[in-house]
């Protein structure tokens, strides 16, 4: 009965953070889909149109994932700012221009990569790739700061509709242009790589055109808005950074041995990430709430928060666990039938299942340290989960152990479990400081 009446007390933030998140699922899943689409895609056309997007996508993520970094900031510092009843709308322009400004240097990071990709070994078609989506990402990125602005308001069906009508368009353009269609040639490769520049430049000017009459002129670039975005992102811009680069290395380390290791890791993770896309939601809806709260001086409702939000996470990451553990061949077997990648990718999967629980948890605890603008506290935990421990065992046991892909994914699980215990000391301690400081 007691634990009845406390769930009740509850329902309150569950409905909340539902309310919240459901959009943001739809969005971030929309996002994730249109990645699993190219790899639907290029997995039908042939195993090395799938080995070269899996490759140059590891290499174009790591780079343009700094600046989505970066701009996470906005939601979050927007959103303390709501809390503290201080003028946000004002800032838009700012925003919109330090989004572009980051366009510029992560595109050209991108284009410099290019004469870079021969000398690397790696399979064809990759330089032809990157060189078009490099400059995908002003659309990219424009899209990107608009939905961060507009979440910190708690905006975000607008944007998701923007997300579910591309993954649509994205699908017929990619397969258009990949296998071709009436006088369209079959491009291959470079037609993943001009869809995905045509719906990405599409999702930003539609949101820009969408939020319009909500930009004021005025001090295109406060300085004092742009040092507090720095100050918050970059230590997420280095984490995610960090975290796409230990995933990305692992695709370029198995490519060098075989392209069909990086193809099935990139199924892999894109199984894992369609999952993932729940927890991460709910933990960008749990940085909103804690963010206005932390504003408002109240700890009170940071914790509900926190507990409804984190308890949503992992009930759903174990769900998720049972499906992967019990029926690892059907769900494979949606990308491809390949009986040498199933081989090699059910095992992976097997091992997924035991670390998704632990994945929902650190990423639901990192959004509370988001809220709090402890960004720098959880950026070096998760670097440290995956630098210190997982990667380095995972390529202890690939290589020393001869386990190669199973290796590798048995470190990124036990990266995962550290991240957890460290964002749980840490927020016990965070919250016993603030009840001192709002008492």
């Amino acid at each position: 009965m007691q634990l009845v009446e406390k769930l009740n007390s509850y329902k309150k933030y569950f409905t909340d953070i539902i309310n919240l998140s459901v959009p943001l699922i739809v969005g971030n899943l929309g996002q994730v889909l249109i990645g699993a689409t190219d790899v639907f895609i290029a997995a039908k056309h042939s195993t090395n149109t799938l080995a070269a997007i899996s490759i140059a996508n590891s290499i174009i993520f790591c780079i343009l994932i700094m600046g989505m970094g970066l701009m996470s900031a906005i939601s979050i510092q927007m959103s303390n700012m709501r809390g503290n009843r201080k003028p946000t709308k004002k800032f838009l322009i700012t925003v919109l221009n330090y989004s572009m400004l980051l366009a510029v240097i992560f595109c050209t990071i991108c284009l410099l990569m290019v004469p870079l990709i021969p000398k690397m070994g790696l399979v064809p078609m990759i330089k032809e790739y990157v060189f078009i989506c490099a400059f995908s990402l002003f659309g990219m990125y424009l899209y990107q700061c608009l939905r961060e602005f507009l979440m910190a308001y708690e905006i975000v069906k607008f944007p998701n509709l923007i997300l579910v009508i591309a993954l649509i368009l994205n699908f017929v353009l990619a397969y258009s242009l990949v296998f071709g269609l009436g006088p369209i040639p079959g491009l291959g490769v470079i037609g993943l790589a001009l869809a995905a520049f045509i719906v990405r430049m599409l999702m930003g000017l539609i949101l820009l055109v969408y939020c319009f009459d909500l930009i004021h002129f005025k001090n295109p670039f406060d300085t004092n808005l742009i040092k507090q975005l720095l100050k918050i992102g970059y230590p997420i811009g280095i984490a995610m950074f960090l975290e796409f680069l230990g995933f990305n290395l692992i695709t370029i380390l198995v490519g060098r041995e075989a392209g069909i290791l990086a193809a099935t890791h990139n199924i892999g993770v894109t199984i894992t990430s369609s999952a993932y896309v729940i927890p991460m939601s709910i933990s960008a809806a749990i940085a909103i709430k804690v963010g206005y709260f932390n504003g408002a001086k109240n700890l009170t409702e940071i914790k509900r928060y926190s507990l409804s939000g984190t308890m949503m996470s992992v009930i759903f990451m174990a769900f998720c666990s049972v499906l992967l553990l019990f029926y690892p061949k059907p769900i494979f077997e949606i990308f491809t039938s390949n009986k040498e990648m199933l081989a090699l990718g059910l095992p992976i999967l097997h091992i997924a299942a035991f670390y998704l629980m632990f994945d929902g948890l650190q990423v639901s605890l990192s959004g509370i340290l988001k809220g709090l603008k402890m960004t720098k506290v959880a950026s070096v935990s998760l670097i440290a989960g995956y630098w210190l421990f997982g990667l380095p065992f995972g390529y202890y046991l690939a290589y020393h152990y001869h386990m190669s892909l199973r290796g590798f994914w048995i470190g990124l699980a036990t990266s995962f479990l550290f991240m957890s215990i460290i964002f749980l000391v840490v927020i016990h301690r965070k919250f016993a400081k603030l009840k001192k400081l709002y008492s």
